[in-house]
């Protein structure tokens, strides 16, 4: 367990039951008014959310990949995912990777900046970033 997520476990909100987790991660995005199909992670094991510091944590048994169809990318989450979270934005994000060409890039922030628009930003570390459809990331029917 990473040291971040023993530093926000006090006072969190934890939820360790597997039928429940996934429930719980969509109720999260859709608390902070971001797409439910944002965080498609399987086998979640644990999820915690710092209601005091917005810092949120998810938990899952293996490292996974999701293609987003309607715009054809790529995208990887780690056993752990964390962020800072709060209305219509994720930020400080980790263990979350998209590919670009031929590399996988870290993400660190996703937000919708103009509900309007109907854009949702992706941001690297390093400045970068792209927008796309927020419907792109609605919750795809299985």
């Amino acid at each position: 367990m990473t040291s971040v997520i023993q530093d926000h476990r006090e006072n969190a909100e934890i939820i360790t039951d597997e039928a429940l987790c996934k429930k719980k991660s969509k109720e999260l995005l859709r608390s902070i008014a971001l797409p439910t199909g944002l965080l498609p992670l399987n086998d979640i094991v644990e999820v915690g959310h710092n209601h005091e510091t917005g810092f949120v944590w998810l938990k899952q048994k293996k490292k996974t990949e999701h293609l987003f169809r309607a715009i054809g990318r790529r995208t990887s989450y780690d056993t752990e995912v964390t962020a800072f979270v709060e209305n219509r934005r994720m930020k400080k994000l980790t263990g979350v990777k998209t590919r670009e060409l031929f590399i996988w890039v870290s993400l660190s922030d996703i937000r919708i900046d103009d509900p309007e628009s109907g854009k949702i930003t992706f941001g690297t570390p390093t400045g970068i970033s792209r927008s796309f459809p927020v419907s792109a990331f609605e919750e795809e029917e299985e």
